[in-house]
């Protein structure tokens, strides 16, 4: 899996600014057809915990 970059520093995945997840899921947040990356948005977060 290529390298994931991650400045979400409260995922439980964030290693050292990069994402340690086994698989990445990124849906639409809330719109029909994402156009921009803040129309998108990481569904394997998980906060730190």
């Amino acid at each position: 899996m290529p390298e994931v970059k991650c400045t979400v520093t409260e995922c439980t995945f964030n290693s050292d600014v990069k994402c340690g997840a086994p698989m990445i899921q990124v849906d639409r947040n809330g719109s029909a057809s994402a156009v921009k990356s803040d129309e998108t948005k990481c569904e394997t977060f998980k906060r730190r915990g």
